[in-house]
């Protein structure tokens, strides 16, 4: 392995790093904003956050890739608006599941990126579908799943996310070879951003109505005991309403850590690394928010979901294995 492949193999450890981190941030974060305000305030940050480096770049080092601006618009845009449904569904998934759970369903598409792949002409080998028969017997696990009654709908919202999340992955892989990774990140979190300052405006004040038809304990516990986003903004115009720290911590990891310095790795690493070395390093975001939600949010593991959890990593790594061994780049 060269250098550039080894450095590029780092930064997407510390990006699964991250990312599986952040998984607490977002559920920590819902505590005290809507998942549509949460998304959009972290967002719109991690987009300004780039700003500085896009302009060090443009002022000292030339840049090899010189898109039309019209192009770049469109990568944003196109990018940015996969990001939304993925990150939205991620983030209404973590109202009722947990962080660890929902690290490792969100690492399905490390599974569902090569399969979509055969789909737009890509080819695959047989550790793929070895790889997705481990993968989904560990989710079977994970979900504790013994009847249709015990299936959790933030498990099915979450896999759900991970479909658009593999479609995010093969758009960036698509882009990021003919635009620069830093200014694309900081167009696609603006979009993702202001799509759901949008989503905040206009549906936050009803989200509460359909969280309580899904599960009436969740709002009775007290854990996501948000206001609406416009009566949050009426709040700190009129003094009413204080922003904690304890509020502000996973905001400013979600947009800081998870946004502004891990997708712009993401960006960064995939343009060095094989795309089999990207998957089975970044699979390992599912073990990070496991740990994370047992150490930070106190979240128990069983023998069942621990076995599922093992089940499912073996998969993601058996599923690019062949890819890897074969350099069939999907």
């Amino acid at each position: 392995m060269n250098k550039r492949a080894f450095r590029a193999d780092i930064l997407l450890l510390i990006t699964a790093g991250i990312w599986g981190f952040g998984f607490v941030a977002q559920r920590s974060g819902m505590f005290y904003f809507g998942p549509f305000a949460y998304n959009g305030i972290r967002f719109i940050m991690g987009s300004l956050s780039l700003l500085p480096i896009i302009l060090i770049q443009k002022k000292f080092f030339s840049d090899k890739t010189k898109p039309q601006k019209h192009q770049l618009l469109i990568f944003s845009l196109a990018g940015g608006s996969c990001m939304f449904i993925a990150v939205i569904l991620q983030q209404f998934g973590l109202l009722f599941t947990t962080a660890g759970k929902a690290g490792f369903i969100t690492g399905l598409y490390v599974i569902l990126t090569p399969l979509i792949g055969i789909f737009l002409g890509r080819k695959t080998g047989k550790g793929t579908w070895f790889g997705s028969l481990f993968t989904l017997t560990g989710l079977f696990f994970v979900c504790n799943i013994t009847s249709l009654d015990s299936v959790n709908p933030g498990d099915i919202i979450m896999v759900t996310s991970a479909v658009f999340w593999a479609c995010h992955v093969l758009l960036i892989d698509k882009f990021v070879k003919t635009v620069n990774p830093i200014t694309m990140s900081s167009g696609q979190f603006a979009v993702c951003g202001l799509l759901s300052l949008t989503g905040a405006f206009l549906a936050e004040p009803y989200i509460k109505d359909l969280v309580k038809w899904f599960n009436p304990a969740l709002l009775n516990s007290g854990e996501f005991n948000w206001l609406p986003f416009p009566a949050i903004l009426a709040g700190i115009a009129d003094g009413t309403f204080i922003i904690s720290i304890d509020a502000m911590i996973p905001i400013l990891y979600g947009a800081l850590a998870s946004v502004g310095i891990a997708y712009t790795l993401q960006s960064v690493a995939q343009r060095e690394a094989p795309p089999a070395h990207a998957a089975i390093i970044l699979c390992f975001e599912g073990c990070f928010a496991a740990l994370g939600g047992a150490l930070i949010l106190n979240e128990k593991l069983t023998v069942f979901t621990i076995t599922g959890f093992i089940l499912m990593l073996s998969g993601m790594i058996i599923s690019q294995l062949e890819v890897l061994r074969k350099k069939i780049y999907v």
